[in-house]
């Protein structure tokens, strides 16, 4: 039975003069994955931050793994100043919806198994530290993003490709409901990026784990082969939401990309060029 992960209703969010998404009414369900699909500039990463309750909308409903809440004209937001959510929901959703942000920090000199296990923080006591079980977690994830070998390298000595596949690793550690991605494919080469796209695919597709994926493509071709949802934004408000294979189209992608494409078959894979 799949559970609703994430759901908006009527929701309007901007950035200064840019309007995003008007009356946006979505619903993702455990074992969907959803590409959002936009040119540079368009409010992607506005959008996603707003959908993982870290940024205010300016209007709607937004219900988070079963934790709502909602902005109106009329009705102040139940929310923090930074975010949309209280503090109390913010501690309980950093266990069940994971961010990978589009830029990674390294303040601190930090091993790569120190910093996959950054993961585990929500899950954790404030005075608690890391447990034997929650070491195996991060070592599972490193492995399964092909560092398993890295594990006692300084994060500082890594290459950007090595770097991005930490982020996927530290965000499997977490062991969210639902992810959040923002380029994830950041910096990897191509086996990489198909790599990481079958491992959402295998975690989303498993009904053990009841998760949901959004990820943030800047490739069609790789949004319809991994995501059978996709959420394209047009730069002025206009929004279209579907299933990939109906909204996903040369006509469509040529309208929101301002450049004419043509689809190209192989197989059961479709992929789009430039004219």
């Amino acid at each position: 039975m799949h559970s609703t992960r994430l759901s908006t209703h009527a929701l309007d969010v901007s950035i200064g003069k840019i309007r995003i998404c008007d009356a946006l009414n979505l619903s993702v369900a455990s074992g969907e994955r959803w590409a959002i699909l936009g040119r540079n500039g368009v409010g992607k990463s506005t959008l996603l931050m707003t959908l993982a309750g870290l940024r205010r909308p300016q209007h709607g409903e937004l219900n988070l793994c079963g934790v709502q809440t909602g902005v109106s004209p009329s009705a102040p937001a139940l929310c923090v100043p930074s975010g949309t959510f209280s503090s109390h929901d913010l501690r309980r959703l950093a266990k069940i919806r994971g961010v990978l942000p589009q830029h990674q920090s390294d303040p601190f000199p930090a091993t790569v198994l120190e910093t996959a296990l950054v993961g585990r923080h929500p899950h954790l006591g404030r005075w608690d530290w890391e447990s034997e079980a929650d070491r195996a977690i991060a070592r599972q994830a490193l492995a399964a993003v092909g560092l398993e070998d890295f594990a006692g390298r300084e994060v500082h000595t890594l290459s950007g490709g090595e770097r991005q596949r930490l982020a996927v690793a530290q965000l499997l550690t977490q062991q969210p409901q639902l992810f959040l991605l923002d380029e994830p494919l950041t910096h990897l080469d191509l086996a990489h990026q198909v790599a990481v796209m079958d491992l959402f695919k295998a975690i989303t597709a498993d009904e053990a784990t009841a998760t949901a994926c959004i990820a943030i493509l800047h490739d069609p071709g790789f949004a319809v082969r991994y995501c059978e949802h996709a959420l394209l934004l047009f730069g002025n408000g206009e929004w279209l939401a579907g299933r990939s294979q109906e909204i996903i189209t040369a006509d469509n992608l040529s309208r929101l990309y301002g450049y004419p494409l043509r689809e190209i078959r192989s197989d059961n894979d479709r992929w789009f060029i430039p004219r």
